[in-house]
C-alpha cells in the first residue's frame, strides 16, 4: 500500500472509530425521555418507604383519579363524544364494590345490605357493573353527539344523587357506608402493619402498588386501543363522522363500545377511591367532580394517555398541596377563617390552566417538547 492510500485511509479509519453526529447512539443521548421514565419508576417503587401517609393517599387519588381521566379521554379526546356523567359511572364502582363486598348490618339508622363475596370478586364485579350501567346508557351515547350528549349524560348525575342520597339500605344515606378491605391472594390491604425492610407497611403503602399494577395496566391497554384500529376508527368518527361513515366504520356501535370502556375505567377508578378513602360519601360524586375530570384531560392533552395522567395529577394533587402548606401561603387559608380555602384556590389555578391551555397549548402539557426532540 502506497503512502497516499495510508494517508486517505487513516481519517476514514479513525472516523469509523467514534459514532458520528446523528447515529441512534447520540440521538438516544438527546432524548432523555426513556432515562426520565426509568427513573420516575424506580422513584414511585420506591415511595412507600420514604414518604408518610399523607403523601401516599395524595399520590393513591392521583392514581385513581389518572385511570377514570384515561377512560373519559379514549370517550371525549378520542371519540369527541362529551360527557358530563363520568362522577356516576364512578360512583357506580365504588358503592357497587361496598355492596358486593360488605356485610349485611346496622350503622346510623340504616340497615345495609351487603352479600358478602370475596373481595377480590367483589371488585371485578363492580367494574363490570359500571360497564354494564353505561351499556344500559350505550344506545343514547351512539346516537348523540356534541351538547346533547353532554346534556343527557348530565341527567346521570342527577338521577344518581338522587339515588346516592335516599337508597339507605344500599348506601348509606348522607353519612356512606365503611368500605371493606380488599384481599388478594390471602393478602389484606388494611391497616394491619406488616414489616418491610424496617418500614411499617400500612394499608397506604400496600394501596400504593396495587394503584400502580392497576394504572399502568389501563394506560398500556388503553394505549393499544389508540394505536390499533379501534383507535383510528374512534379519531375517524372524531374528525369526520359522516367520512368515517363512508368508509365503513360502524359509527354508532364504535360511539356505543367506548362508552361502556370509559365507563368501566371510572368504575376501577372509583373502586380504588372507595379503597383509599375506606367510606363512600354521596356528596363526592357530584357535578364538580365530573368537571374536574374535563378539566384534566383537557389540561393533560386530549386523546392522549400520557396528558391524562399528567392532567389528573394536576388536579388532583393541587387542592392536597394546597392544604397541606395553606399556612405558608398568602391568602390561602383554612375555611371560615378570612381566605380563599385551598379547595376553592385550587379550582380557581385548574380553571385558569384551562383557559391558558385552551389559548396557548391546544394539545395539553402532554404535547410539550422534551429538549432534545425535535419538532415534527
Amino acid at each position: 500500500m502506497s503512502e497516499a492510500t495510508k494517508d486517505a485511509t487513516a481519517p476514514a479509519a479513525t472516523a469509523g472509530a467514534l459514532p458520528a453526529a446523528g447515529t441512534p447512539f447520540t440521538g438516544r443521548l438527546r432524548r432523555p425521555a426513556p432515562y426520565l421514565w426509568l427513573a420516575g419508576s424506580v422513584l414511585l417503587l420506591l415511595f412507600p418507604f420514604y414518604l408518610d401517609r399523607f403523601w401516599l393517599q395524595a399520590g393513591l387519588f392521583a392514581m385513581a383519579a389518572a385511570i377514570g381521566a384515561i377512560g373519559l379521554n379514549l370517550l371525549t379526546g378520542s371519540t369527541g363524544q362529551l360527557s358530563m356523567g363520568h362522577a356516576f359511572f364512578l360512583a357506580v364502582g365504588a358503592y357497587g364494590y361496598c355492596v358486593l363486598a360488605g356485610e349485611s348490618s346496622t350503622e346510623n339508622g340504616h340497615a345495609l345490605t351487603g352479600l358478602g363475596l370475596p373481595s377480590w370478586l367483589a371488585a371485578v364485579l363492580a367494574v363490570l357493573l359500571a360497564g354494564a350501567a353505561g351499556g344500559l346508557f350505550s344506545p343514547i351515547a351512539g346516537r348523540l353527539s356534541g351538547a346533547y350528549l353532554g346534556i343527557a349524560t348530565l341527567a346521570l348525575i342527577f338521577i344518581g344523587q338522587h339515588v346516592l342520597f335516599n337508597a339507605g339500605s344500599l348506601t348509606g344515606g348522607f353519612n356512606g357506608r365503611p368500605v371493606p378491605p380488599l384481599s388478594l391472594f390471602g393478602f389484606t390491604f388494611d391497616d394491619a402493619e406488616v414489616v418491610v425492610a424496617a418500614v411499617p407497611f400500612q394499608s397506604s403503602e400496600k394501596l400504593w402498588y396495587l394503584g400502580l399494577a392497576a394504572l399502568l395496566a389501563g394506560g398500556l391497554f388503553a394505549r393499544g386501543v389508540l394505536r390499533g384500529r379501534p383507535g383510528r376508527a374512534l379519531n375517524a368518527i372524531r374528525d369526520h363522522r359522516i367520512a368515517a361513515g363512508v368508509m365503513g366504520v360502524p359509527v354508532a356501535r364504535y360511539r356505543a363500545g367506548v362508552f361502556v370502556l370509559s365507563s368501566m375505567y371510572a368504575g376501577l377508578a372509583g373502586v380504588l377511591l372507595a379503597l383509599v378513602f375506606q367510606r363512600t360519601v354521596p356528596e363526592y360524586f357530584g357535578m364538580i367532580l365530573s368537571l374536574e375530570y374535563l378539566a384534566m384531560i383537557v389540561i393533560g392533552g386530549l386523546g392522549s394517555v400520557a396528558g391524562a395522567v399528567i392532567g389528573a395529577a394536576f388536579v388532583s394533587l393541587l387542592p392536597q398541596v394546597l392544604t397541606h402548606y395553606s399556612d405558608s401561603l398568602p391568602l390561602v387559608s383554612a375555611p371560615g377563617t378570612g381566605g380563599i380555602a385551598p379547595g376553592e384556590a385550587s379550582r380557581y389555578l385548574y380553571g385558569a390552566a384551562v383557559v391558558a391551555v385552551v389559548l396557548f397549548l391546544p394539545g395539553g402539557i402532554a404535547r410539550l417538547k422534551t429538549p432534545g426532540e425535535k419538532k415534527k
